[in-house]
């Protein structure tokens, strides 16, 4: 199976969502590999990003459909986790704090700089350099925009990764959940874990009940569909694990063997086989969100890719 977009190949022009008056979703097609969404909140003191992108090209992008909406500085970067299509951008607003989950910082400096992935077609990065989030928190911590508050709190488990936070602004009834959520693409918990990112999603996203939520990757949206058929897929990828686990299977040979079903749609299906690395390391006594082989689990997806790398239109 494959991750390539048909015939597509180049992605769709991003696109600025004022989804509650001065907060705004900055969604970029086709949420694949490296290809994030963002958004800001404008108010009387500046600008909060949350999060960046994953190249100088899309980072500059980001900062100029920012500047279409104000002329106020970027004065805060909030990383809602360490990945680098979230982060590498990050050295781009050099005026802005960066702020993040304890662990986002120590992940990102461990990962490093932006360089040449042997697992994906790309990207081009451009000049970017690493600059890591320099204001951490454990558990929340609170930013305004003028009158208005937003709550940046830590997931309380590992899930996508260890280290995700999300950004409520229960004012508005508005939520950027990042990564989380992949509305019409497969979920990634390689570095996280799936029960984790079940037991988040039921205990933290869905009994907040926001109006809107601005995923990581994928449209933006307004009911529970998309929380739903997530969790429908974490709870997929854990039966398929304990399946192979009795078989004696491997990950990869589980996912090939394996009909994806409804889920055979969404983007990126190789994240399957990474996905199932992560459950059944645990399913063998792995700790949620521990360290297990990244670069075998990248391998064996790009085996089930047919041996192609990974696709990037980032």
């Amino acid at each position: 199976m494959s991750s390539l977009h048909g015939d597509i190949t180049v992605p769709g022009r991003p696109e600025v969502c004022e989804v509650s008056a001065g907060i705004y979703a900055y969604v970029q097609p086709d949420g694949t590999w490296w290809i994030n969404n963002t958004g800001f909140l404008v108010g009387p003191q500046g600008v909060i990003s949350i999060d960046s992108c994953s190249t100088q090209r899309r980072t500059l992008a980001y900062q100029n459909a920012i500047a279409a909406i104000t002329p106020a500085p970027v004065r805060t970067v909030v990383n809602t986790h360490h990945h680098g299509d979230h982060t590498f951008g990050n050295c781009l607003f050099p005026a802005a704090a960066i702020v993040a989950h304890e662990r986002a910082r120590a992940e990102a400096i461990a990962f490093g700089p932006p360089r040449d992935l042997p697992f994906w077609d790309g990207p081009d990065w451009g000049d970017l350099t690493l600059d890591p989030p320099f204001i951490t928190f454990t558990d929340e911590i609170a930013l305004h925009i003028g009158d208005l508050r937003a709550q940046v709190r830590h997931a309380g488990a590992a899930a996508h990764t260890t280290n995700d936070s999300i950004v409520w602004i229960p004012e508005r009834s508005v939520l950027f959940c990042g990564d989380l959520i992949f509305n019409g693409g497969t979920p990634f918990l390689l570095m996280g874990s799936v029960a984790g990112a079940i037991e988040v999603l039921e205990n933290v996203v869905r009994p907040l009940g926001a109006k809107t939520i601005v995923p990581g990757h994928g449209p933006v949206f307004s009911d529970q569909e998309p929380i739903d058929a997530t969790l429908d897929y974490l709870r997929f990828v854990l039966d398929l694990a304990v399946r192979a686990r009795d078989a004696g299977l491997s990950p990869l040979d589980a996912a090939r063997e394996t009909d994806l079903g409804r889920f055979a749609g969404w983007a990126d299906a190789e994240r399957l086989v990474g996905n199932l690395h992560r459950a059944c390391a645990e399913l063998g006594g792995t700790p949620r969100g521990a360290a297990i082989d990244i670069a075998a689990a990248l391998a064996d997806m790009v085996t089930y890719n047919g041996g192609a790398p990974l696709t990037c239109l980032a």
